[in-house]
């Protein structure tokens, strides 16, 4: 895919179906609010959704009092959806249009959550920014909650090649700067009644003492 124009990608995407009619669509978003629940930080704590643009995980961390939420996409047209479908709550969320292939934080967060973005990026220096951005954008003592499609789920996303991922590869990426907390295997059902199999997990930056 030598001319692929991601953002022009998602654009479309975004401006020809509707939320409920996407493979990653969660009314729900239960594996994500439990991992960031269990972590039992602070509801200040910074936490920045990578990959987030229209899903609802924001709705339900604002819903469960949580005070400081970033949400970043590459799609200006998902993130103006979930700005529209917030109201008046889209003011208490940070949102960044950005590639996150390319994209350095200013800010340092105390989660940094990414379920099914990181595993879009094939190209190996776009995984390294990626991890340069992960060992700046995230606080010492703050975590990693990643979740990618795991060696038994698909090898396409939106006709997109993905790199999956297993608990060993994972954790090699970011074994230098991250300890590892827990991995869990998750069954994602699609609206189309298909099966999805992740791998979430949460690593911590430094020594952890978490079970």
């Amino acid at each position: 895919m030598k001319d692929f124009d991601r953002k022009k990608h998602w654009e479309t995407i975004y401006n020809t179906k509707e939320l409920k009619d996407v493979s990653w669509f969660q009314k729900t978003p239960l594996t994500s609010i439990d991992l960031i629940t269990q972590l039992e930080l602070p509801k200040t704590s910074k936490i920045i959704d990578v990959g987030g643009g229209n899903s609802l995980l924001a709705d339900h961390l604002l819903d469960l009092g949580y005070t400081n939420i970033t949400v970043l996409d590459i799609s200006e047209t998902a993130i103006n959806k979930a700005k529209e479908r917030l109201g008046n709550l889209a003011r208490n969320v940070i949102w960044i249009v950005a590639d996150i292939a390319n994209f350095m934080p200013t800010e340092k967060y105390d989660i940094w959550h990414d379920r099914a973005a990181f595993h879009f990026l094939n190209d190996k220096k776009e995984i390294n920014h990626y991890m340069n951005s992960l060992e700046y954008g995230i606080q010492p003592n703050g975590f990693l909650i990643m979740g990618t499609f795991s060696e038994n789920g698909p090898k396409k996303c939106s006709k997109i090649d993905i790199t999956q991922y297993s608990e060993t590869s994972m954790n090699n990426l970011v074994k230098n700067s991250f300890e590892k907390v827990k991995c869990t295997y998750i069954d994602h059902k699609t609206p189309f009644d298909t099966l999805q199999n992740f791998i979430f997990c949460i690593f911590k930056k430094g020594k952890t003492t978490l079970m």
